[in-house]
């Protein structure tokens, strides 16, 4: 059974996986809960898993997998090496 951990007010779900909410994820890049579900829309970012009702969640390894892929796209743009 998945166990609740309680951040900021927010219960977030794990069992194996770890789950990011859509305001976890504005903050994370510094943009609108409206950008990241934009991005979905346009699928140019990670779909998100709906866990019940009124739950929607993005995978953490799908989001970190994400972020990697950005950041060599633009590495290979700037001619620079992602560390």
């Amino acid at each position: 059974m998945p166990k609740a951990v309680i951040k900021q007010n927010e219960a977030v779900f794990m069992s194996e996986q770890e789950y990011f909410t859509d305001n976890q994820l504005a903050r994370r890049f510094a943009v609108s809960r409206a950008t990241i579900w934009r991005w979905v829309s346009n699928s140019e970012f990670p779909q998100p898993i709906k866990l019940g009702p009124k739950c929607t969640r993005w995978r953490k390894d799908e989001v970190e997998a994400w972020e990697a892929k950005q950041a060599a796209g633009a590495a290979a743009t700037y001619g620079k090496e992602v560390e």
